[in-house]
């Protein structure tokens, strides 16, 4: 639900797996721009305006114990508590940290079942926003418009907040949001005032999005990405669409290029040039920038190829100008040519070449601060996948911070990009199969909710040069609306492959669903029959290894199979780091880690939490040798 402008907020979104976004500003490319070319140079822009920091903040145990009018203009919030943003209410001391693995938080406590699994009329009323373990978090923030973003349009992005969101800016409704880690942006324009505004989020713990985010995690919730004012210029670059395509010869190519302005002057012009890695000035245009407009649709007759050995980027650069020639706004966006695609022969390969997926899942980590990362974190892991010859990444199970794409187009790692979709209580029990209550399953009540997560995931990072996969997501069986989500991403953008493993469990969809068979911890036996026996597409771990305890031993008999079947294209190690939380011990005074269940957490997976070729405070375990070992020979 985001078609039309909605004024008030209503509790019984949290209930409804119909309405997940409110007010929002469609999803599009996650391009910066800069007011010049200094600012260009400096990676700064003056059009944003940073709202982390400090802000006030109260806890509420339920949604019944908020304070209901803490988002007016006049409230004193004074008394209300100091937060750091990013960062996470648990962290904060509010809320007890909490780890599970495939269980819902609230299993052996409050029963719940998704709406309408249980049948057409059980639409799970009064469920979250009348749930008793539903935490709030009410944040309010008082900012003024910095002199460099007044007078222009402005809006606030959010780039990360779990679970669900209410926003108002001095009193006014701005909008509501659910999928946790994609950004979320909202006009603040008509209610901006001269002087100090009030900003104010309140965050609920759960809601119907709780059942699509199920994932192999510490939960958490808060505003834990950064959050930005945002100015726009007079005619705005709002989304950007970069295609380049390689043809058969590998030697030569074509670029097309698709612009979406808003707002309009007399007179502007956008201006492309896009120059190879050398600073060589490969191709310009310049047309007026009025709505949809194609900035370039050319063929390239000598093109240098990206891969992970050679991770080529071209530089594109568009400069809006005014009738005067002076610029309203300059983007800045590094591209690659690649083809990835299935040949004939049923290999995935890449530029013509057999791909080789030397990989590992990531979760977003640190010790300190649990799902808030920062740059030097990012920068750390690009460093050990170098030093360890992990040439991949999957996403695991979410959209990550927006600098780690950037990050991986920059250094040649290929990605596996996973929307945020776990719903793996839901059809799981015990061990067993059970989906009688599986969401989203083929219930149209839940469809739009997992498209939209899988737009909000192609729109955001489409011009990705290291995406080479889509992946629908983890570990939530299959039906129609999964389906739904793979015709979604063929249908946009043929030029990727889609992943799925979760039509293992329910193959009724293998021809409809996934590009790739893929598959959990297959032994290399059962990968090798699958092999054998005419199969129809190639073969992807998108899990293997399980580096807990003393795993990873026997790495050697996945590797052979890569010698003997062209159609075994590797996999991805769970995982890269563990998720445990730096505390000071109580007896010796001396910093530790713990896992799940040290934290008094029930129901709890316990040291499940730990199985990464990392030690969460990024020191690398002896497992890690073998990695680099086996991985350096491919």
């Amino acid at each position: 639900m985001s078609q039309k402008t909605v004024t008030q907020a209503a509790l019984r979104w949290l209930d409804d797996p119909e309405v997940f976004r409110v007010n929002e500003i469609p999803a599009h490319s996650d391009h910066q721009f800069f007011k010049n070319q200094d600012e260009v140079n400096q990676h700064q822009s003056s059009f944003v305006q940073s709202l982390n920091g400090d802000w006030r903040f109260a806890y509420a145990q339920d949604p019944m114990s908020r304070q209901k009018d803490f988002y007016q203009a006049d409230f004193d919030s004074s008394n209300f508590d100091t937060i750091r943003v990013p960062g996470l209410i648990e962290f904060a001391g509010y809320h007890k940290i909490k780890y599970i693995n495939t269980l819902y938080p609230w299993e052996g406590k409050i029963f719940r079942r998704p709406a309408y699994t249980m049948g057409p009329d059980q639409d799970g009323a009064g469920m979250f926003s009348e749930g008793k373990d539903n935490h709030v978090g009410q944040y309010v923030k008082k900012f003024t418009l910095a002199p460099a973003l007044q007078h222009h349009q402005v809006r606030i992005r959010f780039e990360g907040v779990q679970t669900a969101m209410y926003a108002w800016l001095n009193g006014h409704f701005l909008g509501y949001a659910e999928d946790s880690f994609t950004p979320h942006e909202f006009d603040l324009t008509p209610y901006l005032v001269d002087g100090e505004n009030t900003l104010a989020v309140a965050v609920f713990n759960r809601s119907t999005a709780s059942f699509l985010e199920d994932q192999d995690m510490f939960r958490f919730f808060g505003i834990f990405r950064d959050v930005s004012l945002i100015a726009q210029p007079a005619v705005h670059l709002e989304d950007l669409s970069i295609k380049p395509t390689v043809n058969d010869d590998f030697q030569s190519g074509r670029l097309t290029v698709d612009a979406q302005f808003n707002g309009q002057q007399a007179g502007t012009v956008a201006h492309l040039n896009v120059t190879d890695a050398a600073g060589h000035q490969v191709y310009e245009s310049s047309q007026k920038a009025d709505g949809d407009v194609r900035l370039a649709d050319t063929p390239l007759e000598s093109i240098h190829l990206w891969d992970h050995d050679n991770p080529y980027l071209y530089q594109l650069t568009i400069t809006l100008t005014d009738q005067a020639g002076q610029p309203l706004e300059i983007v800045p966006y590094q591209f690659g040519f690649r083809r990835i695609e299935i040949n004939q022969a049923k290999v995935i390969t890449l530029n013509g070449q057999r791909l080789i997926i030397k990989g590992v899942n990531r979760h977003e980590w640190d010790a300190k601060s649990g799902r808030v990362v920062t740059m030097a974190d990012m920068q750390a892991d690009i460093a050990t996948f170098k030093k360890n010859h992990i040439n991949a990444v999957r996403t695991c199970h979410y959209p990550d911070h927006l600098a780690w794409y950037r990050l991986c187009d920059v250094n040649g790692i290929y990605m596996m990009a996973e929307n945020n979709l776990e719903s793996h209580g839901t059809w799981q029990k015990l061990g067993d199969v059970e989906p009688s209550d599986n969401v989203p399953g083929s219930l149209p009540q839940w469809r739009a909710a997992v498209l939209d997560r899988a737009k909000n995931n192609y729109e955001t990072f489409k011009n990705h040069t290291s995406i080479l996969f889509w992946s629908l997501g983890n570990e939530s069986y299959a039906g129609d609306d999964i389906e739904a989500m793979n015709q979604y991403y063929k249908q946009t953008d043929p030029s990727r492959l889609v992943h799925y493993e979760g039509v293992f469990h329910n193959p009724k969809y293998k021809a409809t669903i996934s590009d790739v068979e893929s598959r959990m911890y297959a032994t290399p036996t059962e990968i090798e029959d699958y092999l054998k026996h005419d199969p129809q597409k190639p073969f992807l771990l998108c899990e293997y290894m399980h580096d807990m305890g003393n795993s990873i031993g026997g790495m050697k008999s996945y590797m052979d199979l890569l010698d003997k079947y062209p159609m075994y294209q590797g996999g991805f190690i769970w995982d890269f780091i563990d998720q445990a939380i730096e505390v000071k011990d109580e007896v010796t005074g001396q910093k530790v880690l713990r896992y799940g269940g040290d934290f008094d957490d029930r129901v709890s997976d316990y040291e499940f939490s730990g199985d990464g070729l990392m030690f969460a405070d990024r020191t690398e375990k002896p497992a890690m040798q073998e990695v680099r070992y086996y991985y350096g020979k491919y």
